[in-house]
């Protein structure tokens, strides 16, 4: 800020295994959203480094970072982040687009994904034929698309009714259950309480990470 500097995080060190279901939790100006935007590729850390899926991604250029994301990282939004004129099926190819995929399997795997979230029937309404769970069934469809190693969701339930906010962690559950990795940023504790591991941050910094009571029978904490 100016001349100086106002640190965030401070010292932030943790893993995520392949397969966990991790709730990152805090307060207003904990570090969340920064924290956020450096696991999904949008800032680099400027201190310490950051690896995804085996590759240190936190002194890459733009250009290779947005290669990353597409590749990588399947996001969900609060505000689903879909494109109005589009219906559900363009807007869930639009990750393959940036592939190059061809539109033959584009819309393959684009139905295959509505299909998975249970919108088979609705692949051709637009965003304002929708309600707000079914938005943001299309934007985890889209998350999903293109089979990234990390799906990260910021405030996934933000914009939804009580119901809502159950069935879409319902199949967050389920997603968790097949084998995906998932990161929830929230200020929800009912949310973290669908995961298996919550992370509160506070001031910048760690403190607590532990299992919670949903944790897999078996299933190894990292260290």
């Amino acid at each position: 800020m100016g001349e100086s500097m106002m640190r965030v995080l401070h010292g932030i060190d943790f893993r995520v295994e392949k397969g966990e279901y991790l709730a990152v939790i805090g307060p207003s100006g904990s570090g969340k959203s920064t924290l956020m935007n450096i696991i999904g590729c949008l800032d680099r850390p400027s201190g310490g480094e950051y690896h995804l899926n085996g590759t240190d991604v936190s002194q890459l250029v733009d250009d290779e970072l947005a290669h990353i994301r597409n590749r990588e990282i399947g996001f969900i939004f609060q505000s689903f982040n879909l494109l109005g004129r589009q219906d559900a099926l363009h807007n869930v190819q639009q990750p393959l687009v940036y592939r190059k995929i061809g539109r033959a399997e584009r819309h393959q795997k684009a139905e295959e994904a509505l299909a998975s979230v249970g919108l088979a029937e609705r692949i051709h309404h637009r965003p304002n034929q929708l309600s707000g769970g079914q938005r943001q069934r299309v934007a985890i469809a889209r998350a999903l698309v293109g089979a990234p190693a990390l799906i990260l969701a910021d405030e996934p339930t933000g914009n939804l009714d009580s119901t809502s906010s159950a069935e879409i962690m319902q199949l967050f559950d389920a997603l968790y259950e097949h084998g995906h990795t998932i990161v929830i940023v929230t200020h929800e504790a009912e949310i973290a309480e669908h995961t298996h591991r919550i992370m509160r941050l506070r001031d910048g910094r760690v403190e607590s990470d532990q299992p919670t009571q949903r944790k897999k029978a078996g299933h190894v904490q990292p260290a």
